[in-house]
């Protein structure tokens, strides 16, 4: 709907532009809606937008977009997912059918992200790192949801899980803001109930996005300082030494890829909370127990002053009976541990 339909006359004659108004389905709602009417609502041409639930095809025409109904998707008023024919990804890296939520966010993520983070200066390269990291790590997984698509590539009936985690899942406590069957269930409360959920889930995406932008961005910059200063660590350029503790895994990967370097770091030190090193593998990939190279096997599992004396390295602490991670109590004997390990 134009602007120029969306105008009223106040009590002087003069026009005023009416407020936005988003549209989405009446009745139970699911976390896919209830994220993609808040996301719109963090951005500027929508924070005062009136939200309205209706499956009435007059409300849909009258609002300026609509989401998760209509039947209709076309990047501009309708992001709906519902239709048969309705087969859109984030992009070609992605097999997921997008949800609600992830029309919503691929198509005005980045200024989305703008608005969560506008106290932080980011560059065009930051903004696309944030716009797939937040993607793959929380939208991703709604619009599998709510389309029905399982995690598993396997057959998950052949997989028996040992619990339930359905309730702590965040569409399951997104559903469990539906009145109950046997309750309230009049329009006025499906929709008090909705916006709750929204704000719910929301706020947890606005924390998520917020982390990544203050503090797992910026901890690239240390990686890529600690692996440009690896030869000053060791001629083998296998060790690095992280000044500052940060969150390192994925970054070292991508920084590795930059740098033409990949799978060549095998160990990374750092200063643990309780002021002693760490020696820690690399793993194969970021969240694996699999490294690349591990701790010296005749030492995993031993510690304090037996581990010293086997190693041969004052101040020893501990090294993981599975080899994955050492510690010591200086930076130059955690170095040793690492450079006897290579």
């Amino acid at each position: 709907m134009s602007d120029s339909k969306r105008v009223k006359l106040d009590n002087t004659g003069t026009e005023t532009a009416m407020a936005k108004i988003i549209c989405t389905h009446s009745g139970s709602f699911h976390a896919d809606e209830a994220l993609a009417v808040y996301m719109l609502k963090l951005l500027p041409e929508y924070s005062d937008a009136e939200v309205v639930r209706s499956r009435n095809a007059e409300d849909w025409e009258r609002s300026d977009i609509v989401v998760d109904v209509s039947g209709k998707y076309d990047g501009k008023k309708f992001f709906d997912h519902h239709q048969r024919e309705f087969m859109e990804t984030f992009n070609a890296d992605f097999k997921t059918k997008l949800s609600s939520a992830g029309l919503v966010y691929k198509h005005f993520g980045t200024d989305i992200i703008k608005s969560i983070l506008h106290d932080v200066a980011l560059t065009e390269g930051d903004l696309r790192v944030l716009y797939v990291k937040g993607y793959k790590q929380f939208i991703e997984s709604l619009d599998a949801n709510d389309n029905g698509i399982s995690k598993y590539d396997v057959d998950e009936l052949n997989v028996k899980p040992r619990f339930s985690d359905t309730n702590i899942s965040i569409p399951g406590v997104i559903s469990a803001f539906n009145p109950a069957w046997n309750g309230d269930c009049s329009a006025a409360k499906f929709d008090e109930q909705f916006f709750k959920a929204s704000d719910f889930i929301g706020k947890i995406f606005v924390n998520l996005i917020t982390g990544y932008g203050k503090s797992w961005l910026p901890a690239k910059t240390l990686v890529r300082d600690a692996i440009n200063d690896r030869l000053s660590v060791d001629p083998s350029g296998k060790i690095v030494i992280l000044r500052q503790f940060c969150p390192w895994k994925e970054h070292l990967f991508d920084v590795e890829k930059e740098l033409d370097l990949q799978g060549q770091i095998q160990f990374v030190l750092f200063e643990d909370s309780a002021g002693s090193w760490r020696v820690s593998t690399v793993p194969v990939v970021a969240n694996s127990y699999k490294f690349r190279r591990g701790l010296p096997e005749p030492l995993r599992g031993l510690r304090d002053d037996v581990l010293s004396e086997k190693a041969n390295i004052p101040g020893c602490v501990f090294i993981h009976a599975a080899g994955f991670i050492g510690g010591n109590a200086n930076e130059a004997g955690a170095l040793k541990m690492a450079q006897i390990s290579l």
